[in-house]
């Protein structure tokens, strides 16, 4: 049985319905950002609804707050369900810049001032290279993914089934900007 786009009682989401509630755009509130091409629709309309509130709240931090001037640190959103972390700092040469997931936190990337490139692969297709550390929600992987470039207006989501490899240097821009908003896993 496929969900409505507008039911959220039934937790059944295919691909076809779920990019159809991802298009409607009805989540972002009037946020102005775009998610990469990359974002799982299936699992990100299935967290949304299981955890509506701190999604609203998340994409709310984001469209009210005037991210070229707020500060770098960590802020609260919805208690242990969401917060920020905002960084301005140099990026990482290619070699320095590790795979990594979670399971406690999804990832919202968003590069707010300059670009970095992101590697991304599926948990599938990586190897742990360093356990997961409960304490601080993340294993590191040895992998292979395709690159991609991170700027301002389109941000990334990474679900526990995706390994990525953020901050890595892209020439012209070696201090960048950036918000990482974790939002519990529902």
């Amino acid at each position: 049985m496929s969900l409505n786009p507008t039911d959220t009682t039934n937790n059944t989401w295919t691909e076809e319905n779920a990019a159809g509630w991802l298009a409607k755009n009805e989540w972002k509130n009037g946020l102005g950002l775009q998610p990469h091409e990359t974002v799982n629709a299936v699992t990100f309309a299935d967290q949304y609804h299981k955890n509506k509130t701190a999604w609203d709240k998340a994409f709310a931090f984001l469209h009210d707050n005037n991210l070229e001037t707020i500060a770098p640190g960590k802020y609260d959103i919805e208690g242990e369900a969401a917060f920020a972390i905002i960084t301005e700092a140099p990026s990482k040469l290619p070699e320095a810049a590790k795979w990594e997931a979670h399971l406690k936190y999804i990832d919202i990337q968003y590069v707010i001032r300059g670009e970095e490139q992101i590697g991304v692969t599926t948990l599938a297709a990586a190897t742990v290279s360093k356990p997961y550390d409960e304490t601080n929600d993340y294993a590191n992987y040895y992998a292979e993914g395709t690159l991609y470039t991170a700027k301002p207006g389109t941000f990334f989501l990474f679900f526990p089934d995706d390994v990525h490899r953020p901050n890595i240097l892209v020439e012209g821009f070696e201090v960048v900007k950036k918000v990482v908003i974790k939002v519990r896993v529902a």
